[in-house]
């Protein structure tokens, strides 16, 4: 055998054993007479001592490995006389009585450290190299152990695994579809999914009461932190069952793993803030409940009090209290002032009022309002004295609070109230079933055109759409989507009302949704399902900014795989046998 033991297991008990180990050279040190080698693989690093005394031979072979050269050492465990109490196995070493050079490496590109030297996209490109890092390969761990604890809940709850098709046909509402052409079907494309909906669905037509899979999606949109081109949803779908049935399911599932992998107990039920709640609160759908600064609309204190035109002229004023920030100095309030202007942000400018501690008021648009309307502020913000209120306005009362939930998120970060290690959990539901888009000019579906409409909501459908809730419910961590899903349409006559309002005719909703619209003809029970996204779980598990260093392979931020160069041209045989021209770029 190339190894007896791992580089991670070796303890004070094995003291005295003969072992033999295999692994990467981590680095080495020479002292005296004597040179240490740290030996590392998956599970650990030991510290491999080659003395000059016993063995000089042996001691100059050591003296020549490099960094990552793979080698095989025989060696006796030894109590270490310098005890290593960061390091599980620092409590031994390996005598070196065999070295064994199976694979010499070049100079790596960057450090193989906790804390490398490597840039991004360097690490990506030798990404191979970066799995070698101990924080990297801790997390694809992670993602192993919540693979297996995810499967094994699921299949307690009577759930089976089902795999459905990679190569599916696209659809109208799959603008960012990535297609494959066919090479015997000339002139013909299949799509990647970016979610298996339809397809579980009809599982559920089926009989397959509950179904799941871990499942690979595809997405060919702009990339951000918590987003790549592929991804993996914990995917799932369940018959006759209603919103609470499927929530209680999930919860339970999100429950199990908080509690197995970080040890953290969530309640025993979540939240659910309804969607207009938590925008009028939060100026988000996934709102982070980890500290307060919710939004207080300020119109009836600002709007006409004053002589400040910018509020007057305004169709939405809010704020927020930011606790023990009065003593901010104006560098601090115009930095943010122009970080609000930023084009991410969008906002035209930014009031404060400072609620000094000695019980002054301060304001950068003092002269336009009357010393009692800032009483009236502090009262209606529930300021204290010592306490900073932030204020923006606009004529469009979502978009001023979205650009208020960035300013809400931005003073989090910077008051270091975001800690990646205190989980706060919700549901967000009564989602609208539409939302108006104004490149298509239409009502389009907010998640997907299978969503149940809300019951009560059923006869606004004809007259006003735009009023309609969804049965529909996201599951929010630390301001994080991690999953979301529906009760799904099961009535064909509704199904064909949802694909009118969507502008489809009824040949157009036949020639995309033929193959459900015929399968509900046969019997479709009520179900509903959700999809986590795998990736987000693990990362936010982790500790994570970014879902790239949980997967294995990830592309950077412009969408590329630089290790494998890809995307990348096909040679011109491969275009003639799949009927394609390239049209040059202007």
């Amino acid at each position: 055998m190339y190894r007896t033991k791992t580089c991670g297991e070796l303890r004070l008990a094995d003291a005295g054993s003969v072992v033999t180990l295999a692994g990467w050279v981590q680095r080495t040190r020479k002292m005296g007479g004597m040179t240490f080698v740290d030996l590392r693989d998956r599970y650990g690093i030991t510290q491999i001592v080659f003395n000059n005394e016993n063995n000089a031979e042996l001691c100059e072979k050591a003296n020549h490995l490099g960094r990552e050269f793979v080698v095989q050492v025989q060696g006796t465990v030894a109590e270490r006389e310098s005890k290593n109490a960061a390091m599980p196995t620092g409590d031994i070493e390996i005598i070196a009585t065999e070295l064994n050079v199976i694979g010499e490496s070049a100079t790596p590109p960057f450090t193989i450290e906790e804390n490398t030297d490597g840039g991004d996209d360097l690490r990506m490109k030798y990404r191979y190299l970066d799995l070698r890092r101990e924080c990297v390969r801790r997390n694809l761990e992670l993602r192993h152990n919540m693979a297996i604890l995810i499967r094994n809940f699921l299949d307690a709850h009577q759930f089976i695994e089902v795999e459905t098709p990679i190569l599916i046909g696209s659809t109208p509402e799959g603008a960012r579809d990535f297609v494959v052409p066919s090479r015997m079907n000339p002139g013909q494309f299949y799509a990647l999914p970016q979610s298996p909906q339809t397809l579980k669905q009809l599982l559920m037509v089926a009989g397959f009461d509950r179904y799941f899979q871990i499942a690979k999606c595809f997405r060919d949109e702009d990339l951000r932190a918590d987003r790549q081109p592929e991804f993996t949803q914990i995917d799932c779908e369940m018959s006759f069952v209603d919103q609470e049935d499927v929530i209680e399911v999930f919860e339970g599932l999100a429950r199990h793993l908080f509690k197995e992998v970080r040890g953290v107990e969530l309640p025993a039920k979540l939240q659910q803030m309804p969607w207009h709640e938590a925008m009028r609160l939060y100026g988000s759908d996934k709102p982070d409940l980890r500290f307060g600064m919710t939004f207080v609309e300020l119109m009836d204190v600002l709007k006409g009090t004053g002589t400040f035109s910018v509020f007057n002229d305004a169709t939405y004023i809010g704020g927020i209290c930011v606790p023990g920030c009065a003593d901010y100095t104006r560098k601090q309030l115009d930095q943010l002032t122009e970080w609000v202007k930023r084009p991410q942000v969008g906002a035209k400018g930014m009031v404060y009022v400072k609620f000094n501690a000695d019980g002054t008021v301060k304001s950068s648009i003092d002269k336009f309002y009357a010393p009692e309307v800032w009483q009236q502020l502090k009262q209606a913000m529930g300021a204290n004295d010592g306490d900073l209120v932030l204020i923006l306005s606009g004529d469009n009362a979502n978009k001023t609070r979205v650009q208020l939930s960035a300013l809400r998120l931005e003073m989090g970060e910077r008051l270091g109230l975001r800690d990646k290690n205190r989980f706060e959990c919700l549901w967000i539901v009564d989602f609208p079933l539409f939302e108006w888009s104004d490149e298509e000019q239409r009502l389009m579906a907010t998640h997907h055109p299978f969503t149940m409409p809300n019951p009560d909501d059923i006869p606004l459908l004809d007259e006003h759409p735009e009023r309609v809730r969804a049965v529909a419910y996201d599951f929010v961590c630390n301001g994080v989507e991690v999953g979301g899903g529906s009760l799904r349409i099961h009535d064909g006559k509704l199904q064909e009302k949802m694909f009118r309002i969507l502008g489809f005719t009824p040949e157009q909703a036949m020639a995309q949704f033929g193959f459900l619209i015929n399968a509900f003809k046969y019997g479709a029970p009520p179900h509903g399902g959700l999809a986590f996204g795998f990736d987000r779980f693990v990362s936010i598990m982790a500790g994570l900014d970014s879902i790239r260093d949980c997967i294995a392979f990830p592309k950077n931020n412009s969408g590329r795989d630089v290790m494998l160069d890809a995307p990348s041209a096909i040679d011109q045989k491969q275009l003639d046998e799949l009927n394609l021209d390239i049209r040059p770029l202007p």
